[in-house]
């Protein structure tokens, strides 16, 4: 008879894996401070956790690792300190630091057995992927939005990665992002949004758009922050005003209204030392400073952002700051003539989420492009940030709390060498025909067709090479859509010409060439190398003059119409990474007997794509989840006794 030694409620082999392997949890936010409480308590004892953010007020209300007095510290380093409560002997790493920083290498990422993802971006997504496919580590990804959730697992050759299927546009993002530290231009169009709605619609306390100069929690200083928490109003000169009623004492000054919102309030933020120590600091504009430029600077594309960029129709164009300064202050006149017009007793004027009100869509244009400009971001046309509005929902800090609990149920597994029993976990809004709301389901072997993890990662591109400019091949097509850090390009042309360097200042010369100046045309092939990520991509180029309207480049067979069958030739050597420990795909149909101490009934489970969708919403209808606090929509194959049903609304969660 075998007498099974437990440790607390683990075997004891198990028990003492988790005691000495490392593991790194990436992000300390939503479901990072549930993640990390978890880990403790279930028996980890070497932890790494890095993040980024410094813990805002509005965090406190579902973050509960963090307190009052914690606001403007690391998140990483308090989770650490408020951790080690639970468990003071357990050996904690904190790292207020970007996961994208270099120094975080794959070198760096092969010191641990399983790293967690508690993210709430995908660009960072996409890197911490990358970099556990190149180390050969286990990744567990998870998200939340709103009330749905999801985890799964990644492990090199043997499952989809988290690229593997493509992702609609993002439309999720952290609320003290939108108003501290914007790094995407939906940060800005958001942040435009709510600034219309505290100007001339309802406000919401909870789309603050500025700095709270009266807020004690935001001085740096403990002891400052302290006596500013027990000061009164009445004992300086601080009075709490809302924004609306401030601009209706100006008489929606635009002059006024623009200094205070991109001149002040960034100078404010500026204040904040910490925030910019790893970040690049914001530029404060001037109104009068900014009506000395010309509003359209001819002879200048891309690489100068104070002139009008694009072609076609006007809202195809990028005015630039001169000519965006102009468009607020006309905007502003328009709606404040909107808003007296009505009459009195009418306070606010209404969003259209449909963005068909001209003056309206003028004013969040120009405010979202002045923002991106102070944050050194690329400005957009109004056509793109019409197409990338969105709706808002909060965070549930219970989804989270679920999520994280499937998180730490996956991890046991991979330390207990199951990997081939982890699954794909979907928590439901509500139950579905079974009555469940957590569904496993089998995960899916790489996809042949995945440019990050197949055996030669190889992509096609169709763009005008005579209108298309070096600048716009490395920030629109290498960094934003195939997620590259520090690209470097070599055109395949028999002399080895280096187009694109990451060494600062090396090939800045050829950003305002075209494509055609290096020789480039119909069938020429490129081989793009980003060291940091180990990882290299060929790209095929395809010229093409007739691309749709608003088209700059198109990736062919981008957007399968459904899924990879498991009927897909496996055995697919995975190159990127350690090129030692490539292993064929060996994933299966899912067993017909579970032992998945989270499986409902086993007729649940199916093969899922690792896009990730829910199951069932109810009367056996689908709904799209939206990925992992970044609104992130997938598609999970379906029963084949089970309809389809429409898409949900868009959905943010501000986590």
């Amino acid at each position: 008879m075998v007498t099974l030694q437990l440790v607390g409620s683990l075997r004891k082999e198990l028990a003492d894996s988790l005691s000495t392997c490392r593991v790194l949890v990436v992000g300390a936010g939503g479901i990072g401070c549930e993640l990390l409480k978890n880990v403790v308590l279930t028996g980890f004892k070497n932890i790494e956790v890095i993040d980024l953010d410094i813990i805002d007020v509005s965090n406190l209300n579902r973050q509960f690792l963090f307190q009052k007095k914690h606001v403007g510290k690391s998140k990483a380093q308090v989770a650490k300190e408020t951790v080690l409560q639970f468990c003071p002997t357990a050996n904690i790493t904190a790292y207020h630091d970007s996961i994208m920083n270099p120094d975080y290498n794959v070198e760096f990422f092969r010191n641990f057995m399983l790293v967690m993802n508690a993210l709430d971006n995908r660009v960072a997504r996409n890197h911490v992927n990358r970099m556990c496919l190149a180390a050969d580590i286990p990744l567990i990804e998870s998200g939340t939005a709103g009330y749905l959730g999801q985890v799964t697992v990644i492990k090199k050759g043997l499952t989809e990665c988290y690229e593997c299927q493509p992702k609609p546009t993002q439309k999720t993002f952290p609320g003290c992002t939108i108003r501290n530290t914007p790094s995407e231009p939906i940060h800005c169009i958001v942040w435009a949004k709510y600034l219309f709605n505290q100007l001339f619609g309802e406000e919401d306390a909870d789309q603050e758009v500025s700095p709270d100069t009266a807020d004690p929690e935001l001085s740096w200083n403990p002891a400052d922050t302290e006596a500013r928490a027990t000061a009164s109003d009445q004992d300086g000169d601080i009075k709490r005003v809302s924004t609306k009623d401030w601009a209706r004492s100006t008489g929606y000054d635009p002059v006024k209204l623009f200094n205070k919102l991109f001149k002040d309030d960034i100078q404010y933020l500026l204040t904040m030392d910490k925030l910019w120590k790893k970040r690049k600091a914001p530029l404060p504009l001037d109104w009068l400073e900014h009506q000395k430029l010309s509003l359209i600077l001819s002879g200048c594309v891309i690489a100068c952002p104070q002139g009008v960029t694009g072609t076609g129709l006007k809202d195809q164009q990028v005015l630039g700051v001169a000519g965006y300064c102009q468009l607020f202050s006309r905007s502003v006149e328009t709606l404040h003539f909107m808003l007296v017009d009505k009459g009195d007793g009418a306070e606010e004027l209404i969003w259209m989420g449909n963005c068909d009100d001209p003056p309206a869509m003028d004013f969040v244009t120009a405010a979202a492009n002045l923002r991106m400009y102070i944050f050194s971001m690329n400005m957009k046309s109004r056509f793109d940030i019409k197409s990338m509005a969105g709706n808002i929902i909060p965070a549930i800090a219970t989804t989270n709390a679920v999520i994280a609990g499937l998180i730490v149920l996956e991890a046991l597994k991979i330390l207990s060498g199951d990997v081939k029993q982890c699954r794909t976990i979907f928590l439901n809004k509500q139950p579905n025909p079974r009555k469940k709301l957590l569904v496993p389901c089998a995960l899916d072997p790489p996809s042949a067709n995945c440019y990050v993890c197949a055996s030669k990662p190889e992509v096609t591109v169709k763009l005008n090479v005579h209108k298309t400019l070096v600048l716009a091949l490395q920030d629109k097509i290498l960094k934003e859509k195939f997620g590259m850090v520090a690209p470097d390009v070599q055109i395949e042309d028999g002399k080895g010409t280096i187009l694109i360097s990451s060494e600062e200042g090396e090939t800045e010369a050829n950003n305002c060439k075209f494509l055609s100046d290096f020789a480039i045309r119909n069938g020429s092939r490129l081989q793009v190398d980003d060291f940091l990520q180990d990882y290299t991509l060929l790209v095929n180029v395809i010229h093409c003059e007739n691309l749709e309207k608003d088209v700059e480049f198109e990736v062919v067979g981008d957007a399968p119409d459904k899924a990879p069958t498991r009927s897909q030739e496996e055995g697919k050597n995975v190159a990127n990474g350690n090129k030692d420990s490539s292993e064929p795909s060996t994933s299966s149909e899912a067993p017909a007997e579970q032992n998945d101490i989270l499986l409902v009934d086993s007729d649940e489970e199916a093969p899922s794509s690792s896009t990730m969708a829910v199951s069932m919403e109810s009367g056996g209808h689908k709904r799209k989840l939206h990925d992992a606090e970044t609104g992130e929509a997938s598609a999970k194959r379906q029963h084949l006794s089970q309809p389809s049903a429409d898409d949900d609304n868009d959905i943010i969660a501000l986590d």
